[in-house]
């Protein structure tokens, strides 16, 4: 996940009891509230429920409502759980403590499901020097596995960049870091071994435990990435590295020969990224490697956007981000992406590398650190644990919402859709030329991502889990405004999601299965060659579909489609258009073809009458 979160910039100008009053407030921040919420609560009984996700709305807008929910504190425990579902032929999912994916992903069919939580199987259970694996509970959070591994001595060498994930909930997506070294960046490739709890028949009790060790490759391959529907997993062994030092600097340049340079980057440099600003014809590279231990250096990485931020802040900006929308106001908007993308590189991203202020960093708080006061210069040198991934807006003392993560559901602030999609190394510079072909077209199409720092561009590679990667690939992350009103159309959202149909049908891209609105999975399963091994695996684990719901079967090809076609439904990735009412065609939004790539269909303003 990577979001921009908007900041008191007055850290550049304002007087410093300005500055400290500033330090102070964000000092200690709610996080987010459980996105599980029950109606009937007893010491033994969570009934008429409802489930969302991070930011609290599905792609489709819908309420998720279960009949129960179950937390579970052990594996015996889960066994009970899905037993009682399986001998009722209830449906279940299961639910993690932040709820991270933007899909329907642990939403349960129908309204008399379970969700099974595992808020409370979050511990570490073993941690193996000499073998050097980690062994958690499906629970755990990524910072704890990290945190735990470094103890020891030892790292997960990449990660995804925000640590607020459970190690069941990232291995069910696919989540990534970056890189095309080694292994490569998605966690579910350092996977050694899998326990899961699925349903059994009588002869089982209605549950069966399964663990999945290293030499059964076709049931650890699909368990690696399945999307949870093969059931709960409950504990998982990861395989670590001796701890190492990482060097990172921020370099930026002119983008007109990203095509030339994306791949030759990802080979030099094993964790390196991109964020890529096409309205300033820029490219801000990542350059992060491995450094001897020995190597000078304690830097930290507390990025900017997953700092907490203060409420009115965030009620403001949005307020004027609807305002800009609303007036078609693209200067503004273009205005705003510069202020915050220099601010951000001024900022240093977050990177810290004053040794002894990091020293306080960790014996005392978090505002130590949180205007970047105390980098001095790239490269920045640190621990691996120290620079991989952060999320301090969940790290804090509860504040009655005085500060939040910005996108905290409970809040006036951010809202706003993700379009994640890899495209293979073969054609990415194919497709970088035809975006800054639109770039050229329509320069300020693109300030909207600028306000969420730009397209993000990391590394993956090819995967042996079933449903993982099948190329190496860079993976396109862009984040961007999303109304509360599902009839509202955006500013220049014909571009955007022209983008999106490029990469996705155009390009043959992969969609992440965290992210995405709904076109982008539009016949997904075609693009896996294992996808008949997966089913054959979802079928021996769950024969009567427990774990499966609508949007699961609707994205691996068992029935149904992603599609919903109705009035407006273009506008929220719904559908693609084929038909002007699919737009807004009372506010000016017609169904056009695309601009660069013809075979788009997509929702263009229109001042002239003549539409058809």
């Amino acid at each position: 996940m990577r979001r921009w979160s908007w900041r008191s910039y007055c850290v550049v100008s304002c007087p410093s009891s300005v500055v400290f009053m500033f330090l102070v407030l964000v000092s200690e921040c709610s996080p987010p509230g459980d996105p599980i919420k029950c109606v009937s609560v007893s010491p033994n009984k969570y009934a008429n429920c409802t489930i969302t996700n991070f930011y609290g709305s599905f792609p489709d807008r819908s309420i998720c409502r279960v009949a129960e929910v179950i937390y579970p504190t052990t594996e015996a425990e889960v066994m009970l759980a899905v037993a009682a579902a399986t001998r009722g032929l209830r449906k279940m999912k299961v639910g993690t403590r932040f709820s991270h994916s933007i899909p329907k992903l642990a939403c349960p069919e129908g309204e008399e499901g379970v969700v099974i939580s595992t808020k409370y199987l979050n511990r570490t259970v073993k941690v193996d020097v000499e073998g050097m694996s980690i062994s958690v509970e499906g629970g755990a959070t990524l910072r704890q596995i990290i945190e735990d591994a470094a103890t020891a001595g030892l790292a997960l060498p990449s990660t995804p960049y925000w640590w607020g994930l459970t190690i069941g909930g990232l291995l069910s997506t696919g989540a990534h870091g970056s890189s095309l070294w080694g292994k490569g960046s998605a966690v579910h490739d350092y996977v050694v071994a899998v326990q899961m709890v699925s349903p059994g028949g009588p002869e089982d009790g209605y549950a069966k435990q399964r663990t999945i060790l290293p030499d059964d490759q076709n049931h650890l391959n699909a368990a690696k990435v399945s999307l949870g529907v093969l059931g709960v997993i409950t504990q998982v062994t990861l395989k670590l590295q001796p701890m190492f030092k990482r060097s990172i600097t921020y370099l930026k340049r002119d983008d007109k020969d990203l095509g030339d340079e994306v791949i030759r980057f990802g080979k030099s440099y094993e964790f390196g990224d991109m964020s890529w600003y096409p309205s300033q014809r820029k490219v801000v590279y990542r350059i992060d490697t491995r450094v001897p231990s020995n190597t000078s250096g304690n830097g930290l990485y507390d990025f900017i956007p997953f700092r907490p931020t203060l409420s009115v802040e965030l009620a403001l900006l949005r307020a004027s981000e609807e305002e800009q929308e609303s007036r078609r106001d693209a200067a503004a908007k273009c205005l705003s992406g510069n202020l915050i993308t220099s601010t951000l590189s001024l900022l240093a991203y977050g990177l810290t590398n004053n040794v002894i202020l990091n020293k306080m960093y960790n014996i005392y708080m978090s505002y130590i650190n949180i205007v970047g006061i105390t980098f001095l210069k790239y490269p920045v040198i640190g621990y691996n644990n120290r620079l991989q991934s952060s999320g301090s807006c969940l790290d804090s003392l509860n504040d009655f919402r005085i500060t939040a993560c910005p996108w905290d559901p409970s809040i006036k602030g951010e809202f706003f859709y993700e379009t994640s999609v890899s495209i293979e190394l073969t054609v990415v510079k194919s497709f970088i030329e035809d975006v800054q072909k639109l770039a050229e077209l329509e320069p300020m199409a693109f300030c909207g991502l600028e306000l969420y720092n730009g397209i993000l561009m990391r590394y993956v590679t090819a995967s042996t889990a079933y449903l993982g990667k099948q190329q190496d690939s860079v993976e396109f992350d862009l984040t961007y405004y999303r109304s509360k009103d599902p009839m509202s159309p955006r500013l220049f959202e014909d571009v955007i999601e022209e983008v999106e149909q490029m990469a996705v049908f155009k390009y043959g891209g992969i969609p992440h299965w965290g992210k995405n609105r709904n076109v982008a999975f539009h016949q997904v399963f075609h693009k896996y060659r294992n996808i008949e091994k997966f089913l054959k695996i979802m079928k021996e684990y769950d024969p009567h579909r427990l774990f499966s719901n609508e949007w699961t079967d609707q994205i691996l090809g068992v029935e149904g489609t992603v599609n919903i076609y109705k009035d407006g439904c273009a506008l929220e990735g719904l559908c693609i258009c084929s038909k002007h009412t699919h737009c807004a065609p009372s506010k000016g939004y017609f169904c056009r073809a695309g601009k660069i790539y013809k075979d788009a269909r997509v929702c263009s303003y229109l001042q002239s009458p003549n539409h058809t």
